[in-house]
């Protein structure tokens, strides 16, 4: 299985409170198993506030929905040994 890397990485946001946030990350290859997003270091899950998808194949996003001051902090894509933070 060929290893998959980043090809386009997180980009800093600025966002009001109780705004959405849509972060996205492209990878080398399609259907990439072993993604993890991460916020301030803990695993985040597609839920109500978080949706987590992929687009193309190769575009993963992360929507945090109405987020709150404490939602500040490092988003973290993680896919295999390659990371990206934003």
């Amino acid at each position: 299985e060929p290893d998959v890397t980043i090809v386009s990485g997180l980009k800093d946001t600025v966002v009001f409170e109780g705004d959405d946030v849509t972060f996205r990350c492209q990878v080398s290859h399609e259907n990439a198993r072993d993604v993890e997003w991460k916020l301030q270091d803990v695993a985040l899950q597609n839920n109500e506030m978080n949706e987590i998808s992929v687009e193309k194949g190769k575009v993963h996003t992360l929507t945090l929905r109405k987020v709150t001051e404490q939602d500040v902090g490092t988003v973290t894509f993680r896919v295999g040994c390659h990371t990206s933070t934003a």
